[in-house]
Formats: structure tokens, C-alpha cells, sequence
């Protein structure tokens, strides 16, 4: 017992204070520690390549528009009724200067109807009522109208039996703007009717607004200016028509007035033949 207490103090005295197990183990003679797995790198997923939209083809912008008239297309229907049921001149002026429906009027001085004798032989229609026109209340007293009475003047016409003279329009368009399509149809319905009493020999257009308006084309003046047309009433008559330059244009541009004197010339020889 002596022995064995001996060589454990020796043992624990050298650093040996435990047991573990009843064969030593050579540490060196065991297999290498395997190495652990590596874990495969995740494989990137490729998405599949979107494919790209063709670029929007912009839709095909529709046809523009006239515009929107602001009265009602009623007024219009009121209009015609009114002007049709108008058997003489006269009544047919009332009716004009008592018709509120038109915008028009709520900004004119005046209501412009007419001048000059309505038994004469030619018939002239403008545009429409300026400042002078507004003012004292009849059509071409203006410098343009001057020119007018002149140019007729040179082919034996005056106002005192040999036209008559009056407007598409009978109110002056505020700051001479364009007049809106529903109040040049509210007063065409008015201006058709005006014809159709009067029964002139030749119907003379002055003017783009004019001669659009009656003869219902969307020609430029350029082009209808000097040819002879006619003017179709509601019995069927039919009125030799010549659209000319309105006088304010001829103003503008005095490289005009050689043409104007042609359509002049034209209407003295239209009212030889005609008697």
C-alpha cells in the first residue's frame, strides 16, 4: 500500500491528476480528422429575358372639329321658323329687330338691315355691320361702303334704284371677331329669306363669310371670285350669283381693284343680257 500511495504522490507531483482510460493512445497514429464538405455554391437562377413590347404606335388624331356653336342648335330651328313665316319685307325686318336670340345682339348699338331700293336689279350681300355700320344702323357707310357706292357708281348703279344692299350678318360682332357658326346660321336663316323676297335679276357675294355662307361651300373667296353661279330659292328659281372681294379687302390690297373692276364689268354685261 505504501508502494502505490508513493506513486501517486510521484504522479501528482509530475502533473498527472487523472485517469483516462486503461490504455494510452497514441495521438500521432490516428487518421487524419476528414474534412467537412463544402457546402456547393448556390447557382445563380437566370431569369428568363423579358422580351421588350414594341413601342405604342400613336393612334391616328382624329379629324378636327368645327367648332362647338355656345347657342343652342334649337335657336337655329327658331330662327327659320320665324324668317319663313315673314310674307313681306317688312314683316321680315320686325322679325329681325325683334329677335333676341342671337348673341350677337345682345353687344350691337344697332340692328342693320338693309339700304338702297329693294326693287332694284342687283342685290348685294357683305359681311357683316362695322363701328359706322353699328353706329347708324345701316350696311356700307363705312369707307369700304364708299368704295362700294363708287365701284357701282362706275357701271350706272346707285342706291337710289339700282341695288340693294344688306348683310349675312345684322349685329356687329363684338371687336369684329368671327361670328360663331351658330350665329351666322341663326342669321342666314333670316338672309335666305331676305332673297326670296327681294327676287333680285343678280345676286352679288362681297365677301369670303358671304359667299361661303350662301352659296354653302367651303371655297375661298380667290377661287369663286368672278364665276358666275347661281343661287337656287325654294320654288326653284334660280338667280345668276357672282361672289366678289368684299370692298374692305380691295382697301387692303390695291392689286385687287383690277379684278374687282372685272367683276364689275361682269355684272354690267349679266344685266344687258338679262334685260
Amino acid at each position: 500500500m505504501e508502494g502505490a500511495a508513493a506513486l501517486l504522490r510521484w504522479y501528482v507531483d509530475n502533473g498527472v491528476d487523472e485517469a483516462i482510460g486503461e490504455e494510452p493512445i497514441d495521438r500521432f497514429a490516428l487518421p487524419p480528422p476528414q474534412p467537412v464538405a463544402a457546402v456547393p455554391a448556390a447557382v445563380p437562377v437566370t431569369k428568363a429575358p423579358i422580351p421588350l413590347r414594341p413601342p405604342p404606335v400613336p393612334a391616328t388624331p382624329p379629324p378636327p372639329r368645327a367648332p362647338i356653336p355656345l347657342e343652342s342648335p334649337q335657336l337655329v330651328e327658331d330662327a327659320r321658323a320665324l324668317a319663313e313665316s315673314c310674307k313681306t319685307l317688312a314683316e321680315l325686318e320686325a322679325a329681325i329687330r325683334g329677335f333676341d336670340s342671337c348673341a350677337l345682339k345682345r353687344t350691337a348699338k344697332n340692328t342693320v338691315f338693309a339700304d338702297g331700293d329693294p326693287q332694284a336689279p342687283v342685290m348685294i350681300v357683305g359681311e357683316a355691320p362695322g363701328a359706322d355700320e353699328d353706329r347708324l344702323g345701316k350696311p356700307f357707310v363705312g369707307v369700304s361702303g364708299q368704295l362700294m357706292d363708287r365701284m357701282m357708281a362706275a357701271i350706272g348703279l346707285t342706291r337710289d334704284g339700282g341695288f340693294y344692299i344688306t348683310n349675312i350678318l345684322f349685329w356687329r360682332p363684338p371687336g369684329n371677331r368671327t361670328p360663331t357658326l351658330a350665329e351666322q346660321a341663326m342669321c342666314l336663316a333670316f338672309v335666305r329669306r331676305h332673297i326670296e323676297l327681294v327676287r333680285p335679276k343678280i345676286l352679288v357675294l362681297a365677301g369670303a363669310t358671304a359667299a361661303k355662307s350662301v352659296l354653302d361651300t367651303v371655297e375661298g373667296i380667290t377661287r369663286l371670285r368672278g364665276k358666275w353661279t347661281v343661287h337656287r330659292l325654294a320654288d326653284g328659281t334660280e338667280i345668276p350669283t357672282l361672289p366678289t372681294f368684299h370692298p374692305a379687302y380691295v382697301l387692303r390690297t390695291p392689286a385687287s381693284k383690277r379684278l374687282s373692276w372685272h367683276d364689275m364689268l361682269a355684272i354690267d354685261r349679266k344685266l344687258k343680257e338679262l334685260g
